[in-house]
């Protein structure tokens, strides 16, 4: 299983959410540890990040052999997700 790597941002909005989506957002978080291209992911055009969704909200991550990356986790439907991912990311 890859080791979790989330950006103190994603960290902090995950951090706020009810226990309901807190524990949903770690059960997909879990699942793209051990998986990180399920089907119901996509690539971000022009982007080495990936999109998957959980509920209302959407997740942002690249991954390699070892790391999953997490850049930004935010609502579904709310464009500012993209905008503020980290571009610069190695």
């Amino acid at each position: 299983m890859r080791r979790l790597d989330i950006t103190h941002d994603a960290a902090r909005f995950w951090d706020r959410l009810d226990a309901k989506q807190y524990r949903q957002i770690g059960r997909k978080l879990l699942a793209l540890m051990a998986d990180p291209t399920p089907q119901d992911s996509a690539v971000l055009r022009g982007s080495p990040y990936r999109r998957a969704d959980v509920g209302e909200f959407r997740i942002v991550y690249r991954f390699d052999e070892t790391t999953l990356n997490v850049a930004r986790i935010g609502k579904r439907n709310d464009d500012e997700v993209y905008k503020q991912r980290r571009p610069n990311c190695p």
